[in-house]
């Protein structure tokens, strides 16, 4: 039966292939996604009062829309408009009335954000989930591969619902209301069991019912995905996750970058698994990595999926101090340069309109829209003129990992005022704990001059002194993210350390005797 499934699984995979190839040019394909919006929500109070009727007929309609619609964030947009929406108000931001949130807080400590679902999104994610199997033909898997199971451990399915509105992590919105029926069979861990609103609870559950499933792919943000696979192999005392599941062979990433797990994940496989990375968030699914045999690989922008985007560069010019400048330059897709950092802006098929998600990326390849995620616009370290991206201290911890042969998955930085200078203050999760941390931050600190010319500079002038380390056990991160009530789902760590959150860090560590 698995290989009859598998033979069908795959024809509908190609077929699906062979209809959405397209050469259109990057711009033609954005500018014919944004009429569509515009057209669509031309009846909306939003459409009705930036008059999208008017911007339509313009030659020059994306010039036009940039000029008369105001750039947003979360907290104006909703302000402004979306708080409309869970009072049941209908045609605010979208066509129709919008049923299903995402609440979206993306880093620990956060409060949670109310991010629209609109039935178009939900189709759009799963156009772009498809675009993700439709790469795996690439890898040339066997008919077997696709009669297999597929685990997506995402957030919790059972969605709290309140006057007729239903809110929850937008990967349990997805699974719960996005998978096709003729994929619930082969995807686990199963409506029982995504139901389970305790992340320990639904873990344990997962636990117990691991010998029962032939996995071939796990889908899922990397710090859970990891902390599942470990507990797996230490309930059933196996030497690795392939002794349970021997035909696993693809791991779907996203959120977050893999590189600081990728250590951790090899010390729980026999083999290497063939990575997918993917750019999935609650404003919409955005891209998917195309070179499928390469474990670093930049991932592609849907262009063509009712995701119209803009870019800001990110640069003391339009982001002075931190903060976005109030005549800040904004790009598309046929202004960009490569291997420039752009805050994204993006105006999608679930009324967000010329909206800042807050994700830094860089363009790799012009001609092909591949890009890699960066940062954050508030997880740069520049309080000096450092200009320390997240990219770069993922690679300098990859540096640190190779140079000490140590595992150190989870990391989070603070800026700290000593006097008229500053220092940063790492902490880093690291399974070898007798490590010397003063030779760890000499290490880390020579990594990330080798790497940022900037911070090189501002280190070299003494604007920012020596960096501090203190390692921790792996697991203080997970004990900080339970007691935020960020487990699971979308969570991440931050890291970056927001003044407000770090008083909260120090005093947990206190707590814990671990400073």
């Amino acid at each position: 039966m698995s290989v009859v499934r598998g033979a069908l699984v795959k024809f509908g995979i190609r077929a699906y292939d062979k209809i959405k190839r397209t050469k259109k040019a990057s711009e033609l394909l954005q500018r014919n996604v944004l009429k569509k919006l515009l057209n669509r929500a031309s009846s909306t109070a939003f459409g009705q009062q930036y008059q999208f009727d008017s911007i339509t007929k313009s030659t020059d309609f994306i010039k036009v829309f940039q000029e008369t619609v105001p750039l947003h964030d979360y907290d104006k947009i909703f302000d402004e408009w979306w708080h409309r929406l869970l009072r049941g108000e209908a045609n605010i931001c979208w066509p129709g009335k919008v049923a299903y949130f995402g609440l979206s807080s993306g880093t620990a400590g956060d409060s949670s954000k109310y991010v629209p679902v609109t039935d178009d999104m939900l189709k759009s994610m799963r156009r772009a989930s498809a675009n993700v199997f439709r790469g795996s033909l690439k890898l040339n898997f066997p008919v077997s591969f696709y009669g297999r199971q597929f685990l997506f451990l995402g957030g919790c399915t059972k969605l709290k619902e309140e006057n007729g509105l239903y809110f929850g992590d937008i990967s349990g919105i997805n699974t719960a209301i996005g998978v096709p029926s003729w994929l619930e069979d082969i995807t686990k861990p199963g409506k029982a069991i995504s139901d389970i609103e305790n992340w320990d609870d639904r873990l344990q559950a997962i636990v117990k019912e691991a010998p029962k499933w032939d996995l071939c792919c796990i889908c899922g943000i990397p710090s859970w995905l990891q902390l599942m696979i470990e507990r797996i192999v230490a309930h059933y005392k196996i030497n690795t996750i392939h002794d349970i599941w021997p035909n696993l062979e693809v791991y779907v990433g996203g959120g977050i970058s893999f590189d600081p797990y990728r250590k951790r994940f090899s010390q729980f496989t026999a083999r290497s698994l063939r990575f997918i990375d993917t750019y999935y968030t609650s404003e919409g699914y955005l891209a998917c990595q195309q070179n499928f045999n390469s474990q670093q690989s930049p991932m592609k922008l849907f262009l063509n999926n009712g995701l119209f985007f803009e870019f800001i560069p990110f640069d003391d010019n339009n982001f002075p101090n931190g903060s976005l400048a109030e005549q800040a330059t904004c790009l598309t897709i046929g202004e960009i340069e490569e291997n420039v950092d752009y805050a994204l802006v993006l105006s999608t098929c679930a009324g967000a309109w010329r909206y800042r998600i807050g994700d830094t990326i860089r363009f790799v390849n012009k001609e092909t829209a591949e890009i890699v995620i960066t940062g954050r616009t508030k997880h740069f370290l520049n309080v000096c003129g450092e200009h320390l991206s997240v990219d770069n201290m993922n690679q300098g911890i990859l540096r640190l990992e190779q140079f000490f042969g140590a595992s150190m998955p989870e990391f989070t930085v603070k800026a700290v005022g000593i006097g008229n200078h500053f220092e940063h203050h790492w902490y880093i999760g690291c399974d070898k704990l007798n490590l010397n941390e003063k030779k760890v931050a000499e290490k880390l600190d020579q990594f990330l001059a080798e790497l940022n010319d900037d911070y090189q500079t501002e280190r070299r002038d003494n604007l920012l002194r020596s960096i501090q380390v203190k390692l921790l056990p792996l697991s203080t991160f997970f004990d900080w993210q339970a007691g935020q009530g960020k487990l699971g789902g979308q969570n991440k760590f931050p890291r970056v350390m927001r003044d407000e959150l770090f008083e909260d860090w120090k005093a947990f560590l206190t707590t814990k005797g671990l400073i």
